[in-house]
């Protein structure tokens, strides 16, 4: 058995993990970061990168079957699922190398290995015990099931579904989420038939409920299906598919049934409990600094109740790698963390919806601009619909943006700035948005509800 001591122990390699060991060894900490299986954690290697591939590639196959509305004659021979693996499988390689390498750089120790806390300054790692003064817990999160619904066979999750190698002709998906519309999307470009099943009122229903609502209008208009309002009961499963019924007794038929009802936390049997680290329900319960109930232990990203977004993980190593450090870093509220939907159409959000922003500050004291996309010239080059939401506070500042329509995520940075600045429409009205952009967009929803819109009514 051997002992190594550092400054700082982080448990979990993913975007949360990997960035508070880079930051810390900035910051002159010596830094042990443990990993069991890949640096770069799911969002890497199983999530936000391949699925966004995928999506892309879906992309090019949709444009390529309707180029000719764009003037250019091109023969659609269909998807090759090899190459777009091999496509996929490129990139993620890629960007491993390049974290791999800067990790290297940075001086920080990497360990390969399955780590338990043993005490608040102890992880062990088979014969191996790591001491740091502090410790990070960023172990990550799965693909959850329902209870009784067994994984296996041609019921999948997203890691399975990315290693398909083959196109299903007919597609079920249980989670009307970010996953399981992103999914929908790739499969329905690819040509699959696709049904999902949602069992609250609406798709993505974490969103603005007007930006649901449109975005459940594209999908029916490219020819997705989707159940919403309905429990899912039960599957079977045979050699010529899976068999779906709901709770009202409606059946669903398809070769595969993809299940996308979120993702729960990786902390079972790693020693939070034993050591003393409060929980709830699976979650590491901390302050809003992300420190747990245990002195000189942080949690961060999936581990904690909130958001599971992989650039919040990342946000909260940098934060948490900070706070050890002394330089007390500011706290980003959950609702201003932006959120993209990668489909098509995309959906974009920061800060609080109508009916949130209503909640807080009272109807009278909330107000709002919808900004419709055919009136911006780069959305009609793109051949989008879409719409831009701008919520302020009567006389004070934006405090939400909620976009949907092609390319929308691209708009995200602006929107969390004006969010997290606490800007009003005000001081970003005489800001000089570039033609034609979509941005834009954004541009003259903040000009309208400032008082002056120009192209807007």
């Amino acid at each position: 058995m051997s002992e190594q001591n550092f400054d700082l122990v982080v448990l979990g390699g993913g975007s949360g993990g990997y960035a508070a060991a880079i930051r810390a060894s900035e910051l002159g900490l010596s830094v042990a970061l443990i990993e069991k299986d890949k640096v770069g954690g799911t969002c890497l290697h199983r999530g936000c990168i391949p699925t966004k591939a995928l999506l892309h590639s879906a992309e090019v196959a949709d444009v390529s079957r309707e180029s000719s509305k764009y003037g250019v004659n091109t023969d659609f021979h269909g998807i090759d699922i090899a190459a777009v693996t091999t496509y996929r499988r490129d990139i993620v390689e890629h960007k491993y190398k390049g974290l791999q390498g800067l990790v290297k750089a940075r001086g920080i120790t990497t360990i390969t290995g399955a780590g338990r806390l043993t005490s608040p300054s102890t992880v062990q790692v088979g014969d191996d015990t790591i001491v740091g003064k502090n410790v990070i817990l960023a172990t990550g999160s799965y693909s959850r099931s329902l209870p009784g619904l067994e994984i296996g066979g041609r019921v999948i999750t997203s890691e399975h579904a990315l290693e398909l190698d083959y196109i299903p002709n007919r597609v079920a998906i249980l989670g009307g989420g970010v996953i399981g519309v992103e999914f929908a999307s790739v499969w329905k470009s690819f040509g699959a038939e696709v049904q999902i099943i949602e069992a609250l009122p609406h798709l993505v229903p974490n969103e603005e409920e007007s930006i649901s609502k449109s975005f459940e209008r594209a999908f029916k208009k490219r020819g997705i299906a989707f159940s919403l309002g309905i429990r899912f009961q039960s599957v079977t499963q045979d050699d010529n598919g899976v068999h779906v019924t709901l709770e009202d007794g409606k059946t669903f038929d398809a070769d595969i049934l993809l299940v996308a009802v979120g993702r729960g936390p990786v902390t079972n049997d790693l020693g939070y409990e034993e050591v003393g680290v409060t929980m709830d329900r699976g979650f590491v319960l901390t302050n809003e600094r992300l420190a747990t109930n245990v002195p000189g232990v942080y949690a961060i990203g999936d581990i904690v109740p909130g958001l599971q977004l992989a650039h919040r993980s990342f946000q909260q190593g940098i934060f948490v790698a900070e706070e050890i450090a002394g330089l007390k870093p500011i706290v980003v509220e959950d609702a201003n963390i932006p959120k993209v939907t990668y489909s098509d159409p995309e959906v974009a959000s920061v800060g609080l919806t109508t009916a949130k922003a209503t909640e807080k500050y009272g109807a009278e004291k909330i107000s709002s601009y919808d900004y419709n996309l055919a009136g911006n010239g780069k959305s009609s080059i793109l051949g989008t619909a879409g719409s831009i939401k701008v919520v302020r506070v009567v006389d004070g500042p934006v405090v939400g943006v909620h976009m949907i329509g092609a390319r929308v995520g691209e708009l995200i940075g602006e929107a969390q700035l004006a969010v997290n600045w606490e800007a009003y429409p005000e001081d970003i009205a005489p800001l000089i948005h570039a033609h034609p952009t979509q941005n834009e967009a954004l541009g003259e929803a903040m000009l309208a509800l400032a008082g002056k819109p120009l192209h807007a009514m």
